[in-house]
């Protein structure tokens, strides 16, 4: 039993489903100024859709996974589970959060979940094979729970304040997964990707990745203005989380791009989008909310 839970949490990406279910549920309590039972549905619904979506992935990609060093022991390529058994599991799980987004939610919120579906397996994954750039268009997938989350919570689709906090999460991706490909550019060589590695130099890569964590820094400081938060005090941490995460890129911008500095700067992105993601939280939850949520 324990073999095969392992297997699923795998096949599944367990840390980044529960990433994106995560996501969505800061931006539900945001819309709903506060948690409430109406949200357990479409969270459910975005989780199960994020596992089956991550199984598909490794289904799709099962053939390079096998030659890189990262993912060689993946179910699949390993041989822990046969790809057709993957195929259905992940089919499986994709059905049951679209039955729960279709039947629990309302259609907008079925529509996102559908179009991040669409754009993940059909435009981000094949456009991975052409260009090492892809994550650019990619990254609107992470994007879309936040979405989900915020219009099951009650919010209007193109409201400012969800396009903000949108952005913002949008931005951070690109650094975070850049991060990752420039540090395993051979192994991406190997799986027949094409790797950041043979586009940039390694003074060129540092100049970018600055601009793109200085960016994601700077977004911390421009979401409130928006009205997103309440709370001076919680404006006040959020302005500090960006302003660590500037003296970081400043770091990395003097001293260069390492691959050891560079797996620290992945971990500090990871610290920031969840110390984000707390402030957002705490700002829209009363001091009952917050005490229960806790203990």
């Amino acid at each position: 039993m324990k073999h095969w839970i392992h297997i699923f949490l795998e096949l599944t990406k367990i840390r980044i489903s529960l990433f994106a279910t995560l996501s969505a549920s800061v931006s539900f309590i945001l819309a709903n100024q506060g948690i409430s039972l109406s949200m357990i549905i479409p969270m459910v619904g975005v989780f199960f859709l994020a596992c089956g979506s991550c199984g598909l992935n490794q289904y799709q990609e099962r053939e390079h996974d096998q030659w890189m060093e990262r993912t060689k022991g993946r179910p699949i390529p390993s041989k822990k589970i046969f790809p057709m058994k993957a195929l259905i599991l992940s089919f499986s799980l994709i059905l049951s959060g679209a039955l729960l987004l279709f039947f629990g939610t309302n259609r907008i919120v079925f529509g996102l979940g559908i179009f991040a579906l669409f754009w993940y397996h059909l435009v981000y994954t094949p456009l991975k094979k052409k260009t090492p750039f892809a994550v650019i268009p990619g990254a609107l997938v992470g994007a879309i729970p936040l979405m989900i989350g915020w219009v099951s919570g009650g919010g209007h689709p193109f409201d400012f304040r969800l396009l903000a906090i949108s952005f913002l999460f949008y931005i951070w991706q690109i650094p975070h997964f850049w991060i990752l490909h420039f540090h395993f550019g051979s192994d991406y060589e190997k799986g027949g990707f094409p790797a950041l590695t043979r586009t940039f130099t390694k003074s060129q890569f540092n100049r970018i990745l600055f601009v793109w964590i200085f960016a994601t820094g700077v977004a911390s400081f421009i979401t409130p203005w928006f009205g997103i938060l309440k709370s001076p005090l919680i404006i006040g941490v959020l302005f500090g989380i960006g302003g660590w995460l500037l003296w970081k890129a400043l770091r990395l911008l003097i001293a260069g791009y390492q691959k050891p500095y560079g797996l620290s700067l992945f971990k500090s992105l990871n610290i920031y989008i969840l110390l984000v993601m707390i402030c957002f939280s705490l700002d829209s939850l009363t001091p009952v909310q917050i005490y229960y949520s806790l203990f």
